[in-house]
């Protein structure tokens, strides 16, 4: 069953492997054109093609969407979101708080690479904080 959206609705979109609250501004044959509001899940790092793997040709660091960015999301991987869009920046540092939690409880090469990652992206993320 596929959901269908309207301009102007709020939704959880699932982009890679980051999880988004945005609103939906332009509803194409396949995607929803998503504005990214909040961030539930920060992306994983490295390789997308390999998951939880450090030995990679180059291993990725990947960013949140930003506040206000817009993409595109496949119309199966946006979901209803009704309740109460957490700030940014707020929603952000903890999305990036747990995925650093689960890494340091990790004692893999990838998770040691990807802990190196995330320190650059907090000292980015949050620099003027």
């Amino acid at each position: 069953m596929n959901n269908q959206f309207q301009v102007g609705d709020r939704v959880k979109g699932f982009y890679k492997t980051g999880v988004y609250i945005g609103e939906i501004t332009d509803v194409k044959p396949m995607h929803y054109l998503v504005k990214i509001l909040a961030v539930l899940t920060h992306p994983k790092q490295g390789d997308l093609h390999h998951p939880n793997r450090a030995d990679v040709p180059f291993f990725h660091e990947r960013k949140a969407l930003a506040y206000g960015e817009q993409t595109n999301i496949p119309h199966r991987m946006v979901k209803p979101f009704d309740e109460a869009v957490p700030d940014y920046a707020d929603s952000l540092r903890s999305a990036l708080s747990r995925l650093k939690t689960d890494l340091q409880n990790d004692s893999s090469e990838y998770a040691a690479k990807s802990l190196e990652l995330i320190h650059g992206l907090e000292k980015e993320y949050f620099l003027h904080k």
